[in-house]
């Protein structure tokens, strides 16, 4: 017969991992420059830096990145669907 508590210990370290990749992904910079724009973007997908023609705007990154976790949620809503909320 199967430990059911076993599943449980393989979901904690699977969140430990994730955590630990999320971490590492928050230090990771993209630096993207084309023309007169420039954008700055973590690895954990959040807009770091935005410009246009040397113009940045705090209001713009912000809805970026509001803009970046929607699509995220919409994204893990998508997969959980297909996983059976696993």
């Amino acid at each position: 017969m199967a430990n059911p508590l076993k599943a449980l210990g393989d979901l904690n370290q699977l969140r430990k991992q994730a955590q630990t990749m999320q971490k590492q992904l928050q230090s990771e910079e993209i630096k993207i420059e084309e023309g007169d724009i420039l954008v700055v973007i973590s690895g954990d997908q959040k807009i770091k830096q935005f410009s246009v023609q040397g113009i940045s705007s705090p209001e713009a990154i912000d809805t970026l990145n509001k803009a970046i976790k929607k699509s995220q949620e919409l994204a893990a809503k998508k997969l959980q669907s297909m996983t059976g909320g696993l």
